[in-house]
């Protein structure tokens, strides 16, 4: 029987590619002197234990560690821009990711809970539209913030990248040569991406909150930064059964949102963009297969 193909994932960072797999993480970032610098490090054998593969559970922890490994690959590729090597760890990396999502909750959960909240003391709403009010809005700010970000020169180029590694990841499981000419041929969009799951939480937060009886201000706005996390593995669990779905049209049709969405997160890479992606999971691919616990 033949081996099943495994689900890699990654990330567009400056100027490169993170490619993560099951045992290895490898960056791939385009030096300023036009040179590939590629970065790979093990992933602790923790992230392999049958506990981390429960659904639901697996899904928060993923989560925790694609910001861990996304921040740190970040850093590192504009390190390498600038020509250092000293790498952001231990207290400021921390502070760094929870000031970032401090501000992402803020901005994306909060502020709509506030606005909404004084629609409905202002123009007298019902608590379920007030819900409601409060998910459209959360919607529109997603939408119109990547919208904005996508003029941004620099956010246009980790795009532009970000195309690129889905054009990478799709030409492997469509079982295509991996070569930049035949990745380059293979759509930019692909189920199973952050992208998608941004979207995912917030229409389940929808979903979910809309059904919420009339709170106080404060008891609202603790609702939904506790049930953040369960939201969170919810939606890792839709992403994964849709994708693993997605020959099926009724699959296709849910997966439908999600990857108009990513139009605006992707734009279609330069060969040297794919290049550099190509770099990043070839070399991941390789350290695995190195690996001596490989079975």
């Amino acid at each position: 029987m033949a081996k099943e193909m495994r689900m890699y994932g990654g990330q567009a960072v400056i100027e490169g590619v993170m490619m993560r797999g099951e045992k290895a993480c490898t960056l791939a970032v385009r030096a300023p002197d036009g040179s590939i610098v590629v970065e790979t490090n093990p992933l602790a054998t923790f992230y392999r234990s049958r506990i981390l593969k429960l659904p639901f559970l697996r899904g928060m922890f993923g989560i925790w560690d694609s910001l861990v490994l996304g921040m740190r690959a970040i850093t590192s590729s504009a390190q390498i821009q600038v020509g250092e090597e000293e790498q952001l760890e231990g207290a400021p990396m921390v502070i760094t990711m929870v000031f970032s999502l401090a501000f992402a909750i803020g901005l994306f959960f909060l502020l709509p809970v506030g606005l909404s909240y004084l629609a409905e003391r202002v123009l007298g709403l019902a608590s379920w539209t007030s819900n409601l009010l409060e998910g459209l809005i959360r919607l529109g700010l997603l939408i119109g913030y990547i919208w904005a970000i996508s003029f941004i020169p620099d956010i246009r180029r980790v795009f532009a990248y970000h195309g690129a590694e889905h054009k990478t990841i799709n030409a492997y499981e469509a079982g295509a040569p991996l070569t930049v000419e035949s990745i380059t041929k293979h759509t930019r969009l692909h189920a199973r991406c952050g992208t998608a799951f941004l979207l995912t939480v917030v229409i389940l937060s929808v979903l979910l909150f809309s059904t919420f009886g009339p709170l106080p201000l404060l008891p609202r706005l603790l609702s939904r930064i506790l049930l953040l996390p369960v939201l969170a593995a919810v939606a890792y669990e839709y992403i994964r059964f849709t994708a693993r779905q997605q020959d099926n049209a009724w699959a296709r049709i849910l997966i439908a949102p999600n990857l108009a969405l990513q139009r605006m997160t992707t734009f279609e890479p330069e060969p040297d963009m794919i290049e550099v992606a190509l770099k990043a999971f070839t070399t991941m691919r390789e350290a695995e297969a190195g690996d001596s616990t490989d079975k």
